[in-house]
């Protein structure tokens, strides 16, 4: 499974101009499901959503506090075009995505874990499979890319970047690694 989730001071979807979901300060969560994935890799994608620490605490220290932390909400909207393959020409490749029935079952499955977990009525979604107008005030902006079953090129990279003494965080401000 793979998500981008946006810390926002707000967002909303809308299909065929009708407002559907709307949130004030939380996380925009747009989410995607493998052929591969299991109900084991969704239940991990909804704690990592709640417990993600991406927010400061009063006192100013950053990526301190979690969704749940500020009491925020939660809106989560289906997007099977993160899955899509872009090595090869000029159309994407969508064959890296669930398709429309274990998609839809693994989905359900990742909004009612994240709803039991949480507090279901903070939980907002989408609608699964429409044509949606997904509106948002980032907040930072903080945008960070979430997998449960991160793919073996990404860990061959971080591996090669070992091997040559190089930490991914080199180059970043101290501010960003507190």
């Amino acid at each position: 499974m793979k998500a981008i989730l946006q810390r926002v001071a707000s967002a909303s979807v809308s299909v065929d101009k009708r407002l559907v979901s709307s949130i004030g300060k939380g996380v925009l969560v747009f989410a995607a499901v493998a052929p591969d994935d299991t109900p084991k890799e969704v239940e991990s994608m909804a704690a990592k959503v709640l417990k993600l620490k991406i927010w400061p605490d009063e006192a100013g220290g950053t990526w301190k506090q979690s969704v749940q932390d500020i009491n925020g909400e939660i809106l989560l909207v289906s997007q099977f075009t993160l899955l899509a393959n872009t090595r090869k020409g000029s159309k994407p490749d969508f064959h890296g995505a669930a398709g429309g029935d274990k998609a839809r079952e693994l989905y359900d499955h990742f909004v009612s874990k994240v709803q039991e977990l949480y507090d279901a009525e903070k939980v907002k979604i989408g609608v699964f499979q429409a044509m949606m107008e997904v509106g948002l005030v980032n907040d930072g902006p903080v945008t960070l890319e979430i997998e449960t079953n991160p793919a073996k090129s990404q860990e061959k990279s971080q591996g090669s970047m070992k091997k040559q003494g190089k930490d991914a965080s080199e180059g970043l401000p101290a501010s960003l690694l507190e």
